[in-house]
């Protein structure tokens, strides 16, 4: 019977291989079973679960994660196996409990029995027994009880043995009554639950603001992490267009160098047969001459004869001509043209490229008219579209059409203005350009056409002008050779409804229709105060910010005087001398300061030409860094862009000073 009960143990010792975590190497701890059968500490196959669900052992693949559950049966075979063994798990069960025992706190009175409540008045500690008297005993009504305390004396005054009941404000430390009355006599104080309870507030409110800042700080990653992978592609694609690009000069260049070297090899074939055809001739003479030069040998053997005194001889006909050795060489018109032209393009070539790649562009004055092509090849280039002559500023980049592919021009500064009237362009013909001013600016304007005109889509012939005027009802004389226009329907599909918030508007500002129109008068609006409100500039945010993709809006001014339209971010400061529009670095604005048009950012102004809008419309397009203004009429016409990088969501944004003026966002009508 002994050896009976023996066996067990043993038996169960002996299975410490199949009770072995095979990821740890040590006891199962936690054990869970997935789908294929095997068992794994349930934190060691958590651990290898990162980017895929498979088994370590078998390396079965799970196309999603798998359920876990606990295998109850293994886990109480593994407790069992522990206990026997004498395993780590029995020490450390007994460490827990020693611990337990030592924050165990015993009634004072009776040393054995466990404190169920501390008297703080008494400063001793009591069972339920012993407690009695606390409870029952109106004596002891006014004693201060607590939960059980370990240790009162970390509670009793050093220099008076006393309870320290309060707590010091200005010296942050806990106090005694007798403290109160001498060392900190006329210190603040407050109850040790009331510091409690505000320190436990402050860091939760620090737990908050970290929690806030730690997500912020994640959607910046990640934000900037997808813009690592737009990088990477947006690289792998332009890679590609340049290797298209020069694979396509390779390919010309090969085009160029065979037909040269055809020419000459023509040329080599037409000197070779004019050769074998007089080789040719020229031994045929030989051979007729030397035919004759028998005859007259065997006339000469007859000299004696009779016949020969009676005989005639004429000589050939090659006789007369003397041979010659005709000039033949590669010296022809086209064999020399092409040498020269492939001198000249390495010629020009190396001045080319010993320039910086910046300023290689402006190389021809001629345009450019290819067709739209898949990545890869060409690129697209507008009918109309000319790359820029060396005198041209850097303001005055190629002009694109807008599309969900094509930026607006990036430029600081106003596009070129002509300053001659409005006349009637060519239609039917390019004039070359030349170097009067005026003629350059037709071309330019007739290529510009073309440019607007790019998709076929709004011809300018046959448009009806009264439905014109109905589409755009403030129109200002604008010369029509405005090289930067748009088309304001491309504008118009980026086109977003905007209201203005009234939690940040001065109090000077007044607004109405539906919060999208803000007028500015001496007489202030009651307001309520809050964080969010200027209160020094007379300006107002949109309630809606942006952070991503394109954004149209479009603005209508009652005057030109003392009025700015912008962008500033959320965090731009509302209440100091610098919360003014463009005098800080969280915001952009065009202002209208009298008949001065300027661009203002971060104290820094640029002044531009006004061309006194009644309209004004912002196109932001986040993707790329752009805030452009347009003044809109028939079209729209961009008089400055902005270029910065977007570190948080900007609001369109409205300074209004001159009293009596008003901005209305308008209602977009495509």
């Amino acid at each position: 019977m002994m050896a009976a009960m023996e066996d067990p143990p043993f038996s169960l010792l002996s299975l410490e291989d199949e009770l072995t975590c095979s990821i740890c190497l040590s006891p199962f701890d936690c054990p869970v079973t997935i789908p294929c059968g095997h068992n794994f500490c349930q934190d060691c196959l958590l651990t290898t679960w990162t980017d895929s669900y498979s088994c370590p052992q078998c390396r079965t693949l799970f196309a999603t994660r798998p359920e876990l559950k606990k295998n109850t049966v293994l886990s109480t075979v593994v407790e069992t196996f522990r206990s026997r063994a004498g395993g780590p798990k029995e020490e450390l069960s007994g460490a827990e409990e020693e611990k337990k025992k030592e924050m165990k706190v015993c009634c004072d009175t009776c040393m054995e029995a466990e404190a169920a409540q501390t008297c703080l008045t008494c400063m001793a500690s009591f069972c339920e027994e012993h407690l009695r008297p606390h409870r029952e005993n109106p004596t002891f009504r006014v004693h201060q009880l607590s939960e059980p305390v370990g240790d009162l004396s970390e509670r009793i005054c050093p220099d008076h043995h006393k309870l320290m009941e309060l707590f010091c404000s200005q010296h942050g430390r806990p106090i005694c009554s007798l403290c109160l009355q001498q060392v900190h006599r006329g210190c603040s104080f407050r109850s040790p639950e009331e510091q409690r309870s505000l320190l436990e507030s402050d860091l939760r409110t620090k737990l908050t603001l970290l929690d806030g800042k730690i997500t912020k700080n994640e959607t910046v990653i990640t934000q900037m992490t997808d813009t690592q992978s737009k990088l990477k592609d947006s690289a792998t694609k332009k890679k590609q267009s340049l290797m298209a690009e020069y694979q396509q000069i390779r390919d010309m260049l090969a085009r160029d160098e065979r037909d040269a070297l055809n020419a000459v090899d023509r040329e080599v074939e037409s000197g070779q047969t004019k050769l074998r055809l007089l080789v040719k001739k020229f031994a045929e003479n030989v051979d007729n001459m030397n035919k004759a030069k028998d005859d007259i040998h065997g006339l000469l053997t007859q000299s004696r004869s009779l016949t020969f005194l009676q005989a005639s001889f004429n000589l050939p006909e090659a006789v007369k001509f003397d041979p010659y050795s005709p000039r033949i060489n590669l010296d022809s018109k086209k064999v020399l043209a092409g040498q020269a032209f492939a001198v000249a393009l390495k010629d020009h070539l190396t001045e080319i490229l010993k320039q910086p790649v910046e300023n290689r562009l402006p190389l021809p004055k001629q345009e450019i008219d290819t067709d739209a092509c898949a990545p890869g090849e060409r690129p697209v280039f507008p009918s109309g579209f000319k790359l820029p002559s060396p005198g041209i500023s850097q303001t005055s980049e190629p002009q694109w059409p807008l599309g969900p592919n094509k930026p607006p021009p990036r430029s600081h500064s106003p596009g070129p203005q002509s300053k001659t009237g409005q006349k009637k362009r060519p239609q039917k013909t390019k004039k070359p350009q030349t170097n009067d001013d005026k003629t350059g600016n037709k071309n330019q304007a007739h290529s510009m056409e073309n440019l607007l005109n790019i998709d076929g889509k709004d011809k300018p012939r046959g448009r009806n002008p009264a439905a014109e005027a109905k589409e755009n009802p403030e129109t200002v004389d604008i010369p029509p050779d405005v090289s930067a226009a748009a088309k304001r329907t491309d504008l118009l599909k980026y086109g977003t409804v905007l209201t203005l918030d009234p939690r940040t508007a001065h109090k000077r500002i007044a607004l109405s229709e539906g919060f999208t129109k803000a007028a500015v008068s001496d007489d202030h609006t009651n307001y309520p105060d809050c964080p969010e409100r200027f209160t020094v500039c007379s300006q107002v945010l949109a309630s809606k910010g942006f952070s991503r993709g394109r954004h149209y809006w479009e603005v209508r001014l009652s005057s030109n005087n003392f009025i700015g339209i912008g962008l500033a971010y959320g965090t731009i400061d509302r209440k100091g001398p610098t919360s003014r529009l463009g005098r800080n670095n969280q915001s952009w604005c065009v202002e209208w300061f009298n008949v001065k048009l300027s661009a203002w950012h971060n104290s820094s102004e640029t002044v531009l030409a006004n061309p006194n809008p009644k309209r004004v419309g912002v196109l932001l397009d986040c993707e790329d860094g752009l805030a452009t203004f347009y003044n809109v009429a028939d079209r729209a016409y961009p008089f400055h862009t902005f270029v910065f990088p977007f570190a948080e969501a900007v609001y369109p944004a409205f300074w209004i000073f001159s009293s009596g003026s008003s901005i209305t966002l308008c209602k977009l009508q495509g």
